[in-house]
């Protein structure tokens, strides 16, 4: 829908979006879906994001997201919380909430609950997985209370939406190659979707305009064309250069205008900003 469109991709830019293998390089092979060390983030972690949205040459804040990371045990509970300035809502009105629980140990989702409201489009799903039996059980509706039940079959450790962002922050992108490809997959919207992203090397000195100067790894995802994005559409994504590896700064065309999404605040990290300059 038209009227999604700025709230999809700052979703699916910190989801690493992509559906299409189109380099020749090999693809980095470290990569393990199942399991990998979390050095990069804590409970208590909380960062903000500022959305633009470009129409008629005029850029326009449109919202916020925040994610947050809660601790709860042996468990993390990953929220993600986006809105629309009141500024903005003459326009279009949305209120979004993602909130998913991966284990400690391996970073992989037992559940995660999304609750859209973006205009007049609702959409409310929780799903339940099941890894050790390789499946999902999905409640699904435009509300909670006509949520429909049903059964997916997974084939390997599978991701949702939300954990795959915290996942790949644990890759250690000082020992890609520019130019390289990383694969990932995720449950989401009743299927299995396959993705890869291309790393495009580092930055010394990335200029944020509101919030300063980070040194950065740059990727570029191969995007999905279709109702968010056109074909041939680029997104860029810089993510901070240091132990915590947040995304800082992203700029991406959608079929109307243009998004970009700013680090705006941040608290409770688990080192330094040191990318920061």
């Amino acid at each position: 829908m038209e009227n999604r469109k700025w709230i999809l991709a700052s979703v699916l830019f910190l989801s690493l979006i992509s559906l299409q293998f189109r380099s020749t390089v090999k693809p980095v092979e470290m990569y393990d879906p199942c399991s990998i060390n979390n050095w990069t983030f804590k409970g208590g972690e909380e960062v903000t994001y500022k959305v633009y949205y470009n129409w008629n040459f005029v850029w326009l804040p449109a919202g916020e997201a925040v994610f947050k990371v809660i601790d709860e045990g042996d468990q993390y509970h990953l929220s993600v919380k986006g809105k629309t300035y009141s500024s903005y809502e003459w326009f279009f009105k949305v209120r979004d909430s993602y909130d998913t629980y991966v284990d400690k140990t391996t970073l992989l989702p037992s559940m995660a609950i999304r609750d859209v409201s973006e205009g007049s489009y609702k959409l409310y799903e929780k799903m339940i997985f099941d890894q050790q039996a390789g499946k999902v059980i999905s409640y699904r509706g435009s509300t909670v209370k006509d949520a429909q039940k049903k059964e997916y079959k997974l084939t390997e450790c599978m991701h949702d939406l939300i954990s795959i962002i915290y996942h790949t922050r644990n890759f250690e992108y000082e020992k890609f190659n520019k130019g390289q490809e990383f694969p990932v997959k995720i449950f989401m919207d009743k299927e299995v979707w396959p993705l890869n992203v291309k790393y495009k090397g580092r930055y010394k000195d990335l200029s944020v305009k509101g919030s300063g100067k980070y040194k950065a790894f740059k990727f570029s995802p191969d995007v999905i064309s279709g109702e968010v994005f056109k074909e041939g559409t680029q997104m860029d994504i810089w993510v901070s250069d240091d132990n915590n590896r947040i995304p800082i700064y992203i700029e991406s065309p959608v079929s109307i205008g243009s998004v970009k999404i700013v680090l705006k605040d941040y608290k409770g990290l688990k080192y330094p900003l040191t990318a920061k300059s």
